[in-house]
């Protein structure tokens, strides 16, 4: 059985937006199968460059033929398709200003609520934390469960999250249904919309949570996750992930833990909509409670999305009560066939969630969010634009959050205009082209609506699905073979000069000199094997302007310097 870790695979969920149009490009022939043998791969490296085939455009299953070749078939490039874009927001505020004159009455009404509360919240943060603090001190065996005389000092603790949410309005909290018994549901998760959530599942379940790694630094609340026996994980790290989940199976396979609590969506959304989980919880193969947390409202939407927490925290005092309630689902059993695997689990916990919060699944994830931040740092116009449903790119192509944002680093480099869109002058400044036949043919790979612009989600899967061409990796290998002409592990610029003229003859000094700066990532004046390689990750589309030398290579009796190189 596949072996799974905390974030990967991601589901993929029904579209949010149904129907969709769907973009598709096809090749006239179908791309060698990418598991031959290194010997084959070679092979087919050179068969699928004897024809450049046409792209296609599908919109509502109406094929148009476009008259592009595709710059990539020498890698055995197949089809791929972009998704319309989608209009939902799952982070968005539904109300980040204050306006109307009702919502500024009533915050000017309660600012001397609003300072009693702020002292009411200071004192029981710090009555919790000063418990907290006793309930830890001279506890050094933390990887078993607290001792039954110091979760009794903690509850003075829960009781003072309770205050605190009393504080934030919430003066009286609507439940449906009850929580499980912790030996038939070891695991609980929910979905997650504000820093709300979490003070109430402290005071009601104290449960054990995973949690980022940098919660710990934070004053005051990284002492009281500790004492929840917090699991931390950072989700850039597969060793991390690779503990967290080792964590998870130990604890909720022992009946003397708390409960487990995830919020598998792993950031908070706007609660319209629900994301792609992420499969810790499921993993385990123990019975899980899905929760779900609805905040009603007129006036005020409780969401944390883009809101500082500042602000989120003055709204809410400044309101008369704040609205929340808690529901308890149906425990869902983990599947009796071993064959299922936990994303089927994941699937049927998340379907019984949305359907009870009577909201869509999406695809998204936290690198959406992550990409969304990075439009709103660089001042664009309308950053929404940029999310792609990281869930789904991860899932086709396994490019991670992180590739994604420097994808998006090197678009939003290119200036695109107010809609979110690229033109060709722009698109061939970043990449150190010039105005050329070939440079037009890598455009219109990813120009999929051939209309002379491209948005990042046809950028982004155009690249992606470049990088994930099982011949990419052998043709980067093989190119800096060539333009290696010592054999000195080295490329210099004469060398990668002649080599690139023969993809764009008329190619100048200068031109070649912003290439050759573009593949020399350390600047030492020559081009290294992992430079080379490197260069050609971050700019995967540059790898067309090796194909012609690699078109002419007679490869038939290379097959000994093939398995030096791979």
């Amino acid at each position: 059985m596949e072996e799974h870790d905390l974030t990967s695979p991601l589901l993929s969920p029904r579209s949010s937006d149904q129907p969709q149009t769907v973009l598709t490009i096809r090749d006239d022939e179908d791309s060698e199968s990418s598991n031959q043998s290194t010997s084959n791969q070679q092979s087919s490296l050179q068969a699928n460059t004897h024809h450049r085939s046409h792209n296609h455009s599908r919109v509502n299953n109406e094929t148009v033929t476009v008259s592009s070749p595709n710059p990539y078939d020498f890698l055995g490039s197949g089809e791929y398709s972009v998704p319309a874009p989608t209009t939902v927001d799952p982070f968005r505020n539904g109300t980040p200003l204050i306006s109307g004159v009702y919502e500024v009455i009533k915050i000017i009404l309660c600012l001397p609520i609003a300072l009693a509360r702020l002292v009411l919240f200071g004192a029981c943060l710090a009555v919790g934390y000063v418990a907290t603090r006793i309930a830890l001190e001279g506890w050094k065996d933390k990887q078993n469960p607290m001792p039954k005389w110091r979760s009794r000092i903690m509850w003075v603790t829960r009781l003072c999250a309770r205050f605190i949410l009393f504080s934030f309005g919430y003066q009286w909290i609507r439940r449906k249904g009850k929580p499980a018994p912790r030996e038939i549901a070891p695991i609980v998760v929910s979905n997650h919309v504000s820093y709300i959530e979490p003070i109430f599942y402290f005071y009601e379940l104290f449960p054990t949570i995973v949690a980022s790694e940098s919660h710990d630094a934070m004053p005051f609340v990284g002492t009281i996750i500790r004492a929840m026996q917090v699991i931390y994980v950072n989700r850039f790290s597969p060793a991390s992930r690779k503990n967290a989940v080792h964590e998870i199976k130990r604890r909720a396979a022992c009946d003397k833990f708390p409960r487990v609590l995830l919020f598998p969506e792993g950031t908070t959304t706007n609660g319209k909509v629900l994301m792609s989980f992420q499969l810790g919880a499921f993993i385990p193969g123990h019975p899980v409670q899905p929760i779900i947390v609805r905040y009603p409202h007129v006036h005020f939407d409780q969401s944390w999305g883009l809101i500082s927490l500042a602000k989120l925290m003055f709204r809410m005092f400044t309101q008369f009560h704040n609205f929340m309630e808690v529901e308890y689902l149906p425990v869902v059993m983990p599947p009796d066939n071993k064959i299922q695997s936990p994303v089927h689990f994941a699937e049927r916990t998340g379907q019984a969630m949305a359907s009870a919060l009577n909201v869509v699944q999406t695809s998204h994830s936290y690198g959406d969010l992550m990409l969304l931040m990075k439009a709103v740092e660089l001042q664009q116009e309308r950053p929404w634009s940029y999310m792609v449903e990281m869930a789904r790119i991860e899932s086709l192509f396994h490019l991670s959050s992180l590739e994604a944002v420097d994808f998006l680093d090197k678009f939003l480099s290119m200036n695109p205009d107010t809609s979110g869109c690229v033109k060709l002058h722009d698109f061939l400044r970043v990449l150190r082209l010039k105005a050329c036949k070939l440079s037009e043919e890598i455009f219109g790979f990813l120009d999929v609506e051939k209309n002379g612009s491209i948005t990042f989600k046809q950028f982004l899967f155009g690249v992606a699905h470049v990088l994930k061409q099982p011949l990419f990796t052998q043709a980067c290998e093989l190119a800096f073979a060539e333009c290696d002409g010592r054999g000195d592990d080295y490329c210099m610029k004469e060398e990668l000069a002649e080599i690139l003229r023969q993809a764009i003859p008329d190619l100048n000094e200068d031109e070649v000199n912003g290439l050759f700066d573009l593949f020399d990532t350390d600047n030492d004046g020559r081009i290294s094997r992992d430079d080379f390689v490197s260069c050609l990750r971050k700019n995967p589309l540059l790898i067309a302007l090796f194909s012609p030398r690699l078109l002419q290579k007679d490869f038939r009796n290379g097959d000994r310097m093939l398995e030096e190189i791979v």
